[in-house]
């Protein structure tokens, strides 16, 4: 499914809204990763940043910006 969503939104120049919990898909679809926590952005990557981050990455810019460990072990495992 997101295969194809990548290709129509491409093919027709589409802005989207992706919502996961899945740290992978985040990383590996769209142009931009904004991570929010208790109703506020915490993390907001876009171009060469967010081509490179590791879910390793993301979960310590996570932890650093929220003050907080991340804790849903679906979405680190996914």
């Amino acid at each position: 499914m997101l295969e194809i969503t990548e290709r129509i939104v491409g093919e027709n120049n589409l802005t989207t809204l992706m919502i996961t919990h899945n740290m992978k898909d985040a990383i590996a679809h769209g142009n931009r990763l904004i991570m929010m926590h208790e109703g506020k952005v915490i993390v907001d990557v876009s171009g060469e940043e967010k081509k490179s981050l590791t879910v390793e990455d993301l979960l310590e810019m996570f932890t650093k910006a929220s003050g907080g460990e991340f804790t849903n072990d679906r979405a680190i495992l996914s």
